[in-house]
């Protein structure tokens, strides 16, 4: 893999407000996952990272 591809999944967290961050989430993985606009997902902690998984509610 090489550089560009692989600093390609690098984010920052960007304030949202008061207390909140928010993270941009890579439009491929987004279409891979089929994933659309405004959908809900769960955040949870996961050791030392966090998965972000569709929220089935």
């Amino acid at each position: 893999m090489d550089r560009k591809n692989s600093e390609k999944n690098i984010r920052k967290l960007t304030r949202a407000g008061k207390v909140s961050l928010s993270l941009t989430i890579p439009r491929d993985l987004v279409v891979e996952l089929g994933w659309r606009d405004n959908q809900k997902v769960v955040v949870k902690k996961r050791g030392q990272g966090l998965a972000v998984e569709d929220w089935q509610g």
